[in-house]
């Protein structure tokens, strides 16, 4: 999947991940393109000054912005920052392009890179020093068509996860204490890590409301004139919304369906997803060979007609083991054996990567039918996911007090709790929950989830005791 770098914290995409990489993006482009969603690019660099417009937005960025102090052998007159996200070098540009109503909805996007120079525990995939992302930043003339699209990208996020990763999330808002900087407010779908018992943001879609187009002086002639608004002659104040999704998407994924034998790759996503490996033997005469070689490359093309991404492994310096091991390290779904016995039966021996399960398969069922391969491999990303959602859902606990809370966290789980909404409560949760004698930091709220269960009248928040507002999952995370 990757290669380590020299820098720390910074990791090389081989193939076999850059290739799921591509499978999200083709499929995320294609559905904002149909919203509306056009693709441009800007610059890596940002002046200090443009960066600094935005001061409180940018002070959650400072420890992690890297800066360009020289130019060969000279000392830089202003130090240039890399990118860490680019609302700084994008709505200036805003600015000079929208002027009227006739401008609006302005929608773009771009596929890019971003540098966070993070100082604590490098993750491949989950917390790198660059990573790659895509980043939407749009403008609307109202509110309503602006947080019409923070749900609808949202939704798209969790189809990401959920229809091509197949990996559960839940959708949600976030708190006032972990919103987006300068957003007036931030939804997100988390993820869960079962195996580490911690929480990963997997995606997140902001509305910024007026906060940054008022800023960076974006302002736009309305329809009406002389409506009252931003400055004279009916002048306003756009809405403005930003969206993104990472390479963390693959780390996520990775670490919710691999097991001891490596990776388990969901069909959808895989750069091959059957491998079908001939198995002569010592008895077996070169014709005989030449047979079953010929009867393997026939299958694959069959299935590459019938759109099945496949490889053959047809190598005679490696045994069959070492191939099967080799494959199922890489989490190829599916594994199609011939031998010498499925020759006369017309038969291939199909192994499942993600439950190990084994069947014999007729030459005739191979491409067409519920008993076909193509079906199997949809079989397997619908049970893959629904396997994925029960344990998600099992690491949920619903807890009305701390003895509670800290007992389901004890126990590795993500807490639905009762509470009064305040950032108060999250700073003591989070210090109270530490256990730096275990290595574990304190925990953090997650999401409010959009789906709220039903909350008695008189429910008390689990930690103050005041009126709970909502409901709450809280979770140790990455």
């Amino acid at each position: 999947m990757i290669s380590y770098y020299d820098i720390s914290g910074c990791y090389i995409l081989r193939p076999w991940s850059y290739a799921i990489w591509d499978e999200i993006k083709e499929w995320f482009d294609k559905e904002i393109k149909a919203m509306g969603v056009q693709n441009a690019y800007f610059p890596l660099f940002i002046t200090e000054d443009a960066l600094m417009t935005e001061k409180d937005h940018v002070e959650g960025f400072a420890p992690e912005v890297a800066w360009v102090t020289k130019n060969g052998q000279s000392e830089l007159d202003r130090p240039i920052a890399i990118r860490p996200t680019s609302e700084t070098v994008m709505y200036p540009h805003y600015a000079n392009w929208i002027r009227s109503h006739r401008d609006l909805p302005l929608r773009l996007n771009q596929w890019t890179n971003v540098v966070r120079w993070e100082f604590s525990n490098p993750t491949p995939f989950i917390r790198s020093r660059e990573f790659l992302w895509q980043e939407g930043h749009t403008a609307f003339a109202d509110k309503a068509s602006a947080d019409a699209e923070v749900r609808e990208v949202l939704d798209l996020y969790r189809r990401v996860y959920e229809e091509l990763l197949a990996v559960p999330v839940c959708p949600g808002i976030k708190s006032t204490k972990e919103k987006f900087a300068g957003a007036d407010y931030t939804t997100t779908v988390e993820a869960f890590v079962p195996t580490t018992g911690r929480g990963v943001q997997g995606a997140t879609s902001h509305h910024l409301g007026q906060n940054f187009s008022k800023m960076f002086g974006i302002e736009y002639e309305s329809e009406e004139k002389g409506e009252g608004g931003a400055g004279a002659g009916g002048r306003k104040h756009p809405y403005q919304n930003s969206w993104g999704m990472t390479t963390r998407t693959i780390g996520v994924m990775i670490m919710v369906h691999g097991d001891d034998k490596g990776l388990v790759l969901p069909p959808r996503i895989a750069q091959v997803q059957v491998v079908i490996i001939p198995i002569p033997n010592k008895k077996l005469s070169e014709e005989e060979v030449a047979r079953m070689d010929a009867k393997v490359e026939e299958t694959a093309a069959a299935l590459r007609a019938a759109g099945v991404k496949v490889a053959t492994d047809c190598r005679t310096n490696y045994t069959p083991g070492w191939k099967y091991n080799h494959w199922e390290l890489k989490g190829v779904p599916l594994r199609m054996e011939l031998g010498p016995r499925d020759m006369d039966a017309e038969t291939f021996f199909v192994a499942r990567r993600d439950t190990g399960e084994k069947q014999s398969m007729k030459w005739a069922d191979v491409v067409e039918g519920q008993q076909s391969v193509p079906a199997l491999l949809e079989r397997i990303q619908r049970e893959m996911l629904e396997r994925a959602k029960e344990e998600f859902d099992s690491c949920i606990e619903k807890t009305m007090n701390w003895e509670e809370f800290e007992a389901a966290l004890d126990r590795g789980h993500m807490c639905l709790a009762p509470w009064a909404d305040e950032v108060e409560i999250e700073e003591a949760v989070k210090k109270a929950s530490a256990k730096p004698e275990q290595g574990l930091g304190g925990c953090k709220s997650l999401c409010m989830p959009m789906v709220q269960p039903e909350l008695p009248a008189g429910t008390k928040c689990f930690w103050s005791g005041k009126p709970a507002k909502n409901w709450c999952l809280f979770g140790r995370s990455y």
